[in-house]
Order: structure tokens, then sequence, then C-alpha cells
């Protein structure tokens, strides 16, 4: 079952992510421009302590950093007709020209958020739609699809309910797929890492113990 965690324990957690995980290091990546690309409702959850605990460490190493919390924001994660007609014309919305703005800043962006069905929240997923649209992130040649943010990297922060055992032989290999080569990789886009949390306490080797939950890099 799901566990319910206090605001304290989240955030002992999530400091112990950031400091004690050997997955990412962010001193290897000092002074650099980050756009963290942040999803979950409630302000009260694990993955908010990790984005809160993330942001001081990278301001502590003297990143610039950008935060974009999509609920926040309110953000529209529907792709409609009136945007694919502004796309046709070579024009981007204002909302997504605003969000295309800071990912043409960044050298890094960092996306948390928790892992739904299997996959990215819808709005995350509306996120990629709308803003990695065709002529910003990708274009058509001759010989194919061309991305367009080469030199870009990506790092993916996700915390899921269940255990190991029930992702790793059919979810992650998929979740490589879906997020991995199709969205980033097609995109031109270099993922530097994919951090799962389960909460699974059974592989010593390749987990860090968060209180009860682990860190799994995905393979």
């Amino acid at each position: 079952s799901r566990r319910r965690h206090t605001r304290s324990a989240s955030v002992s957690w999530a400091r112990r992510c950031v400091q004690e995980t050997g997955t990412w290091d962010c001193k290897l990546f000092q002074g650099m421009k980050i756009l963290v690309v942040y999803s979950h409702p409630n302000p009260l959850s694990f993955s908010h302590a990790i984005l809160e605990t993330l942001i001081t460490k990278l301001k502590e190493l003297k990143h610039e950093v950008i935060v974009r919390d999509l609920y926040a924001l309110k953000f529209n994660p529907v792709l409609s007709a009136s945007d694919f007609e502004s796309f046709q014309k070579g024009i981007a919305p204002s909302d997504i020209a605003e969000e295309q703005k800071y990912i043409a800043w960044c050298d890094i962006t960092v996306f948390i958020c928790p892992v739904w069905w299997g996959g990215l929240p819808a709005i995350i997923k509306g996120y990629v739609d709308r803003v990695y649209s065709h002529g910003f992130a990708y274009t058509s040649t001759p010989t194919g699809i061309k991305g367009l943010l080469e030199g870009k990297r990506a790092l993916i922060i996700q915390p899921q309910g269940d255990t190991k055992e029930a992702y790793e032989k059919t979810m992650w290999p998929a979740m490589n797929l879906t997020s991995d080569f199709i969205i980033f990789e097609f995109c031109a886009v270099k993922v530097l890492d994919c951090l799962l949390y389960t909460s699974d306490a059974a592989d010593e080797r390749s987990s860090v113990d968060l209180g009860g939950r682990r860190i799994i890099k995905k393979k």
C-alpha cells in the first residue's frame, strides 16, 4: 500500500537524496543555468520536498536556477487546434513562447514529478506536447526528423508508489522508450540520468536508504 509521509520525513529524505546519492553529483555542473520543471498538486508531497532541497543545494553551488511549477502557473496542458494553426504560421502562442524561452536559456532541464499510471502526469505530458513543438525542439528534413536542442541536457526525478519488482521488468523499459528516447533524445537532448524512488527496500546494491524508501537508478 502507499505510505503517508510527514512533512519533516519528506524533507529529511529529500535532503539525503541530494547529499548522499552518487548517481548525480551537482558539483559536476557548477555555475550552470538550470531550469526545473515541477509537477505535483500537493505542497506537502515528497516531490515538493525534493524540489525545495534540490533548489537549496543548487544555489549553494552558485547555479542560476529557474523553477516552473506547472500547477502554480495554472499551465494549460491541452494542445489545441489554434496551437497547430499558430505553429503552421511559424508563431508560438504566448504561453508556449514563454516556456520555450526558459528551455533556450538553460543548460540542463530537471523534471521533478511522480510516476502516475506508469508514466508522466498529464500536465507534464501536456507541457511536452505544447512546448517541445515542431520548429523549436525538432524539425523535418529530407532525410527524416532532426532534433534542434543539441547541447541541452535533462535530468528526470520521479517518486513512485510501488516496489522495484513491480516496475523493473516491464515499466522501466517502456519508460526508457517513452521518456528518455522518444521525447528527449528525439529532440537531441542528452538524458543525464533518471532517478526513481520506489517503496522497496530489498536491493542494497543499486539503492541508497532514504528512511524506508530507496532511490533506484533506472537502467
